[in-house]
């Protein structure tokens, strides 16, 4: 299709995987047909049911405790199928924004909900942490709310984590400032290079600072916490320990098709306090207005697509296995090919693969040649061959400028891989000979 990038063909390994399935085609377009807003319960109860069905599902899946089960009323906690990461961050930070100002209030004697004069004054005060690697989600989220964002620095010996003793450092500094800290973007797979905030150490860190919501960002990530050899123990306990919230895209790896972003939370209330807004068209007999079944108070918008359909067209026909294999195949491959990359001299992986990614560049020939020029020139190279495959650079601090590689669609086989290791020597030959 002229003018199209096909994100869905086995030889398009950039940005990160966004994968469709006829499972999910045909449930978009049953979602389509009917057309239904599904902004609460009363209006369509399947709509609402199923999310928190296929919601709980992928939790048992990934490891959640039953805190974060929308249908365990025991704890109150749950979730909600939002558009994307972008969305989900904002709707959490305003959550977390207001539980800050509630609890703030009570400390104070004064009025959470007073616009001009307490409140007003708390909000310049609000920091929001992520690392300098944290998706833009973080920064974006933060600007539309006019509240302070700070990007940490991460190093390349931690593989680019957030560390422990770099929050604690943040959280001392700012607190010196009169600053409040309320909310930390962690991240479980960074689009740049795939790195993981150490969660067991800021887990740690932050039962100094109770005030703190703790989020992680797993977009791309959080599916493998499906797959129990790549779900460290620790981590899933300092998870289901301390952390507040977290988000994944299905819509990446998780084989079904955009939007959707299934978002966990401790509890639902603060969702619900920050959003609910029920004018009387909105009112249903006999229910509470801020009735946590009702997804218009967990969300921002009002009306939605019927999102849990597609989640449950996949899961009822990959089931949990079908799931797994999914993605330890996607897994397998890249592995190969980093494999493979380690055996051709003019290249060198940069930074240890992870799940589906690997990043490379090419090696400089000698001493005076500019690395970053060469690699551009690479680049250049590769977007010529676009028509035969598709590769996404980036910049890795104390690395420069380099390729990022990763598989993810269901079609990609290892020949795929041989013919794109075919290519990137020919461009290499052709760049490295001028």
């Amino acid at each position: 299709m002229p003018g199209m990038t096909h994100w869905q063909h086995p030889m398009f390994f950039g940005f990160f995987p966004s994968n469709a399935t006829y499972e999910g085609i045909i449930a978009d377009m049953y979602t389509s047909a009917l057309t239904n807003p599904g902004f609460n319960w009363n209006a369509s109860p399947a709509v609402t049911e199923l999310e928190f069905i296929v919601l709980d599902w992928l939790a048992k899946m990934m490891g959640l405790s039953s805190a974060f089960y929308s249908n365990d009323i025991s704890h109150g906690g749950g979730g909600v199928i939002l558009g994307g990461a972008s969305e989900a961050t904002l709707t959490i930070a305003i959550a977390a924004r207001e539980r800050a100002l509630r609890a703030l209030a009570e400390q104070h004697g004064e009025s959470a909900a007073d616009p001009i004069g307490w409140r007003a004054a708390m909000l310049p005060k609000l920091v929001m942490y992520g690392t300098t690697q944290t998706h833009s989600v973080g920064a974006k989220a933060a600007m539309m709310l006019g509240i302070r964002f700070r990007a940490l620095e991460v190093a390349r010996k931690d593989q680019y984590g957030l560390r422990g003793e770099t929050l604690r450092a943040a959280i001392e500094e700012d607190t010196a400032r009169g600053r409040i800290p309320f909310m930390l973007v962690a991240t479980y797979g960074t689009t740049n290079s795939c790195a993981i905030d150490h969660l067991d150490e800021i887990a740690e860190v932050a039962k100094s600072s109770p005030l703190l919501w703790l989020h992680v960002d797993a977009a791309y990530g959080g599916v493998t916490w499906c797959l129990p050899e790549n779900r460290p123990e620790r981590i899933i306990a300092a998870f289901n320990a301390h952390f507040d919230s977290l988000s994944t895209n299905l819509h990446k790896w998780g084989l079904v098709q955009m939007e959707c972003s299934p978002t966990f939370v401790r509890d639902r209330h603060d969702l619900a306090k920050a959003l609910s807004m029920t004018s009387d068209i909105l009112k249903s007999k006999g229910m509470d207005p801020d009735a946590l079944n009702d997804l218009r108070n967990l969300q921002i918008v009002l009306g939605r697509r019927f999102r849990a359909l597609k989640v449950w067209f996949m899961l009822r026909s990959y089931g949990t296995t079908g799931f797994q294999e999914h993605l330890r195949r996607s897994i397998a491959l890249a592995r190969s090919f980093a494999d493979q990359l380690r055996e051709m001299p003019a290249f060198e992986i940069v930074n240890p693969p992870r799940w589906g990614l690997v990043m490379f560049r090419l090696r400089a020939p000698d001493e005076s040649t500019d690395v970053d020029a060469l690699n551009h020139a690479l680049n250049d190279a590769l977007l010529e061959r676009s028509d035969q495959l598709f590769l996404s650079p980036t910049v890795l601090p104390e690395v420069g400028y380099c390729e990022r590689l990763v598989v993810g669609a269901p079609a990609t086989t290892e020949e795929h891989i041989k013919k794109t290791l075919r290519i990137l020597q020919e461009c290499a030959d052709s760049v490295l000979s001028k």
